[in-house]
């Protein structure tokens, strides 16, 4: 009995020892020890808190990669709607009958909610888990054992996919068949036309003509701030969706599946506008199969905000005023004081300036502590532009400077702010306002400085 006292005594005591260890672990943490933080926290909740301003902002940066005339960025942001190539023939229309149907289940046909996407990801865990499959999503499966498959997807039946009863290719043809039966595409009608502007997006040589090298990085880029802006559904499927694609890529050893051979299975079915044919697509195809190959190639890095979105969240929740474009935040973040440099974008929206107000309450902001290095900044910038090589693109960029207003006016006399014109406000504009600006001012301070008499 002492024996047994003694033990529970001992084991009372090692309890209160390790409530002790945990309590001081609290109190003093290992900083050897890494903190999970999600990068896009601030991204997410402008996007939730401020949906409007989190658009205005991914926007303003999508038309500083890629030139959309007024009727497709109208399309982009919602303003209009869609048009897509027209079918010249009804003979191959897909049914509309079983798309519209509204049965309670039904997933197959239907709009894409979470239910859906918790359905179909139990054939995406599954396909997952067999990869090595030879011509996987290419060679078709049964289509008895599909049927019943889509029946019990339908229900909303939890199904053990590893009984052996379904073949891989019954699940992966299953899954185009869901894509391809969705009311809209996966990447959506509004972003249709932004996808082929991205795919000619290049780099230029010495002389500022354009090459026919992919400009990779401005692609990752503009197609991060696009999937910014699909609806969260879309972006939840798209994400599963292509990180499998990833994955079979990278199998391709084994199941000859290579990132085109995937991309030209699943291009139709996420990305080609409902109830045409190849026909009416003509020269487009082979660069929509090649963008849905670059984000199959490019998946583990598309679903990231860009780095300066994240900075401008991160400030917009920290105290700083709102910063416009990826231009002001790169002349922000060099400051060399520490300190966040203000830059007021020429004609901000509403809702921006309102928020500017709401933020200025809350701190304290000394603009004159950075305004010698601002315009040191802005005048380099402006200097850069003018020694551009001769191109297209610096010609757009000069008659663009030259429709500005007065860089002296005030913000109060400026034109109020209209979202189609965003994109030449927030390059040329800026470069205008802010070089000339200060050369200005650099002028009239010479001028002064000559006009005081030596003193005796």
């Amino acid at each position: 009995m002492a024996a047994g006292k003694e033990t529970q005594n001992s084991v009372k005591q090692n309890r209160r020892e390790t409530k002790c260890s945990l309590f001081l672990c609290q109190e003093k943490p290992d900083v050897t020890q890494p903190v999970i933080f999600n990068p896009d926290f601030f991204v997410e909740r402008l996007r939730h808190e401020h949906p409007q301003i989190y658009a205005d902002l991914v926007l303003s940066n999508i038309t500083r990669l890629i030139d959309l005339p007024g009727d497709e960025f109208a399309q982009l942001t919602g303003e209009l709607e869609p048009k897509m190539p027209s079918s010249s023939s009804t003979a191959f229309l897909r049914s509309f009958n079983f798309r519209k149907r509204k049965e309670k289940g039904v997933i197959f046909g239907a709009p894409l909610t979470e239910e859906g996407i918790a359905q179909i990801y139990q054939l995406i865990e599954y396909l997952s888990k067999n990869l090595h499959v030879e011509g996987l999503f290419r060679v078709p499966g049964h289509s008895l054992r599909q049927a019943a498959l889509r029946e019990m997807l339908n229900n909303g039946a939890e199904i053990d996919l590893e009984t052996g009863d379904f073949h891989p290719n019954d699940a992966a043809t299953l899954l185009k068949v869901y894509l391809g039966e969705l009311p809209e595409p996966l990447l959506t009608h509004r972003h249709y036309h932004a996808h082929l502007k991205i795919g000619d997006l290049t780099r230029f040589d010495e002389n500022g003509n354009k090459t026919d090298v992919p400009n990779k990085e401005r692609q990752i880029e503009a197609y991060q701030l696009l999937f910014m802006l699909l609806p969260p559904t879309n972006r939840s499927l798209l994400k599963l969706l292509l990180d499998l694609l990833y994955h079979t890529a990278r199998t391709q050893h084994l199941n000859k599946m290579s990132a085109i051979n995937l991309a030209t299975m699943f291009a139709p079915h996420i990305i080609w506008p409902k109830n045409v044919t190849a026909s009416d697509l003509q020269g487009s195809i082979e660069k929509l199969n090649n963008g849905v190959a670059f984000l199959i190639r490019h998946s583990q890095k598309l679903f990231k905000a860009p780095l300066y979105i994240n900075k401008y969240a991160r400030l917009y929740y920290t105290g700083s005023k709102s910063l416009q474009s990826n231009d002001d935040l790169n002349l922000a973040s060099g400051s060399k004081t520490g300190s966040t440099t203000v830059i007021a974008a020429s004609s901000p929206s509403p809702s921006v300036r309102s928020i500017t107000g709401e933020m200025s309450r809350t701190s304290t902001i000394h603009p004159c502590e950075n305004q010698s290095y601002t315009e040191s900044c802005l005048k380099e910038l402006y200097k850069e532009v003018n020694s551009m090589p001769e191109s297209a693109k610096k010609k757009k960029l000069i008659r663009q400077l030259e429709k500005q207003p007065d860089p002296t006016s005030s913000a109060e006399t400026r034109t109020p702010f209209i979202r189609r014109h965003w994109r030449s406000r927030s390059a040329g504009g800026l470069i205008k306002r802010k070089g000339l600006g200060a050369k200005v001012s650099m002028d009239k301070d010479s001028s002064k400085v000559k006009s005081v008499p030596p003193s005796s």
